[in-house]
C-alpha cells in the first residue's frame, strides 16, 4: 500500500497540547494519530487506526493459533446479568448506567463475564462439549474518576477479552497456560519489553492471576522482580522472602518506658530524636473498611502497608486510611502518636514487625513514645501479611535473590476464575456419570488500544515516536524533496516496486522545506525513511535511513535499482520474531 500525505489527514503540529502531560499522549497528539473528543475519549485519525489495527491483528493470529474461537457480544447491556452476581453494585460509580424508554436498567460493558458465562449456560450441557475459549475486540465503558495520560486510561478504549470453560480445575491450568503462552507471544511480536508478574484478581475474581507489564519509567504500576529467578510481582501482591533485618534474636526484654516526643510524629523525625532506626518502630496505622470498622494496622517503622493485601486480610472489598478526626477519638491523641497498647479495637500485625524486639511505639498520647515493647508480652494481635513489597526485599521463591523494583503499564491480565461465575449464574454441565458440575471458568484481557500508547511510552525520544516495525502504521517513509519531474518519477517507480514487495510507504509529497518533512518522519516514527531528492537523483540512488539511528547524517546511499529489494529485505527481516 503506498499513501501520499497530500491526499490523507496526517495533522502534525509542532507545540505540545496543554493537557498532555506523559510522552505517549503528547507523541500521539503531536504526530495526528489521536485527537480528543472528550474527557477519556478519541478520536483515532488514519495513522493512529492503522497502528491500531495492526495490534488487533497480531492478537486475533495469536488467539486462533491458540484454539480460541471468536465471537461478538453486545456493549449494551441489560442490568439483569451484574445484578445476578453481585457487580452491579460492586462496581459503583465506575459502570456507565442508563435507562430505555421504558424505565429498564442498562450498562455499558466494562468486561462480559456474565454476558459469555450466560452464552454458553445456554448451549453448554454435557462435557463432551468442553473446552471452550471465545474471545472478542471489542470497545469497553468505564467511568474512569480521573481519565489521563491519553489513550492509556480512558472511559472508552478497544479491548480484547476471552473466556474459557472447562471441566475441572486441571484443565483449566492447562488452558490458562495455553493463553499466558498466546499472550507472551503477542507482546514478544509487537515489540514490547515486558515482565509477566502475579498480579491481585481486583473485582474480576479468582485467585490465580498474572499480569503482562509493560516497562516503562512512566509506568503507573510498580512490580519487583527478583535478580536471581523469574518470578516477578505487582507489588499489590508480591510475596516477600524473610530477609536478615526480619529476624531479630529475641535477647533481653526491656521494661516498657514512655519518653516524651514533643512534636515528633513522624517515623523519621521520632528515630533522628531518639537515635534508633526506622526498622526498630512498631508503626502503627488506622484504616476504615466499607462497614467503617476501625482497625489498627502495626508494621515495622521501615515498611509500608499493601492495602489490597490488608483489605484482602480483612475481607473487605477496599480499605482507606482513616480520617484525622476518627484517629483522634481513637486514640485520644493526634496522628502519629497511636500505638497497640490500650487501644480498643480491633488490631492487626505484619508478621515482620512481631519480630521487633524492644521497639518503639505510640503511646496513644500526644507528644509521647513507648520504648521496650514487645509483640506477644506487651499486646496481641491478629497475624497477617499486610507488607508491600520493595527494592531488595528477599525473594520468596528462591531465598537467595533480591528484588528490583520496576515501574510498568499493565497490558493485559490473565485469571483462573474458578466457579466464581458459573456457579452463581448455574453454567453447569453432566459429567461422564451424569453428575452436574459447575464450569470452572478463566477469563483473559488486553487492553488493545492501551498498547498503542504503551508501545511509544517504551519506544519514543525526544524526536518523536520510534514504532517497532510490526505494528508501525506504515514500513517506509518516502521524502520526495523538491517537485521536479525526475523525482517524482523515481519515486513512483520505488512505490510501485516496494508496493509488489508487500511494503507499505507512506509517501510525503508535499511542497514543504526537507527540514519540516524531516521532522514531521521522525515525530511519526515509521521505521525506515527513504529520500529521494536532485542530489541522489544525479547519483540515481536514494537515501535509506532507520528511525532508531539518532545521527541525522547517518544514512544510506543506495542505487534506485538495487532498493526495493534492499529496503524490502530489511523490512522483512526486521518483522520476523522468533517466538
Amino acid at each position: 500500500m503506498v499513501q501520499r500525505i497530500t491526499r490523507a489527514l496526517v495533522p502534525t503540529i509542532k507545540e505540545t497540547p496543554a493537557e498532555a502531560t506523559n510522552a505517549s499522549h503528547i507523541m500521539l497528539l503531536r504526530a495526528g494519530f489521536i485527537r480528543q473528543l472528550g474527557a477519556g475519549i478519541y478520536n483515532f485519525l488514519p495513522l493512529g487506526l492503522r497502528v491500531l489495527r495492526k495490534i488487533e491483528a497480531i492478537v486475533r493470529e495469536e488467539m486462533n493459533r491458540s484454539g480460541a474461537l471468536e465471537v461478538l457480544m453486545p456493549a449494551l447491556l441489560p442490568a439483569d446479568y451484574f445484578k445476578e452476581t453481585g457487580r452491579w453494585d460492586l462496581y459503583g460509580d465506575t459502570l456507565f448506567r442508563l435507562k430505555d424508554r421504558k424505565g429498564g436498567d442498562y450498562h455499558l460493558g466494562p468486561t462480559h463475564e456474565e454476558i459469555i458465562t450466560d452464552m454458553v449456560r445456554r448451549e453448554v450441557r454435557s462435557y463432551r462439549q468442553l473446552p471452550l475459549n471465545h474471545y472478542q475486540v471489542q470497545t469497553k465503558f468505564r467511568d474512569e474518576a480521573r481519565p489521563r495520560s491519553g489513550i492509556l486510561r480512558c472511559r472508552e478504549f478497544t479491548m480484547k477479552d476471552a473466556y474459557s470453560f472447562d471441566v475441572d480445575e486441571a484443565a483449566a491450568v492447562k488452558s490458562y497456560e495455553t493463553m499466558r503462552e498466546a499472550y507472551r507471544r503477542i507482546f514478544t511480536r509487537a515489540g514490547l519489553t515486558f515482565r509477566i508478574v502475579q498480579a491481585d484478581s481486583g473485582a474480576i475474581g479468582g485467585k490465580t492471576s498474572a499480569e503482562f507489564q509493560i516497562l516503562a519509567d512512566s509506568g503507573e504500576d510498580a512490580i519487583v522482580a527478583c535478580d536471581n529467578c523469574d518470578y516477578a510481582a505487582n507489588v499489590e501482591a508480591a510475596e516477600v522472602g524473610d530477609g536478615p533485618e526480619s529476624i531479630d534474636p529475641r535477647g533481653t526484654l526491656f521494661s516498657i518506658e514512655e519518653v516524651h516526643t514533643p512534636g515528633k510524629g513522624g517515623i523519621t523525625a521520632v528515630a533522628e530524636f531518639l537515635g534508633v532506626g526506622a526498622s526498630q518502630f512498631i508503626k502503627s496505622l488506622l484504616y476504615t473498611t466499607p462497614k467503617k470498622e476501625l482497625v489498627m494496622v502495626c508494621l515495622r517503622g521501615n515498611h509500608e502497608v499493601n492495602e489490597v493485601k490488608l483489605a484482602a486480610a480483612l475481607g473487605v472489598a477496599e480499605v482507606h486510611l482513616a480520617a484525622e478526626a476518627d484517629v483522634v477519638k481513637a486514640t485520644g491523641a493526634k496522628v502519629g502518636y497511636a500505638g497497640p497498647i490500650g487501644f480498643k479495637g480491633r488490631v492487626v500485625i505484619d508478621s515482620s514487625a512481631t519480630r521487633v524486639s524492644n521497639g518503639v511505639t505510640g503511646a496513644n498520647k500526644t507528644d509521647y513514645h513507648l520504648k521496650g515493647v514487645n509483640f506477644g508480652r506487651d499486646f496481641q494481635a491478629e497475624k497477617v501479611d499486610v507488607r508491600a513489597a520493595s527494592a531488595g526485599d528477599r525473594c520468596p521463591r528462591c531465598a537467595t535473590g533480591h528484588f528490583k523494583a520496576y515501574k510498568g503499564i499493565e497490558g493485559g491480565h490473565i485469571f483462573i476464575l474458578g466457579t466464581h461465575y458459573s456457579s452463581k449464574m448455574r453454567a453447569v454441565f453432566l459429567d461422564e456419570k451424569g453428575e452436574e458440575k459447575p464450569m470452572v471458568m478463566g477469563c483473559y484481557g488486553i487492553g488493545v488500544s492501551r498498547l498503542v500508547a504503551s508501545a511509544v511510552e517504551q519506544h519514543s525520544d525526544a524526536d518523536g515516536i520510534r514504532w517497532p516495525l510490526a505494528i508501525a502504521p506504515y514500513h517506509v517513509h518516502l521524502c520526495t524533496l523538491g517537485n521536479d519531474a525526475a523525482i517524482n518519477t523515481a519515486a513512483e517507480t520505488l512505490c510501485q516496486s516496494l508496493e509488489a514487495r508487500g511494503i507499505e510507504v507512506l509517501w510525503d509529497d508535499r511542497d514543504e522545506r526537507p527540514g519540516v518533512k524531516f521532522k514531521d518522519a521522525d515525530l511519526i516514527g515509521i521505521p525506515y525513511r527513504v529520500t529521494i531528492g536532485a542530489k541522489t537523483i544525479a547519483q540515481n540512488a536514494c537515501e535509506l535511513k532507520a528511525r532508531t539511528q539518532r545521527d541525522s547524517k547517518a544514512f544510506e546511499l543506495i542505487s534506485l535499482a538495487d532498493a526495493p529489494e534492499r529496503i524490502a529485505q530489511a523490512v522483512h527481516a526486521a518483522v520476523r520474531v522468533e517466538v
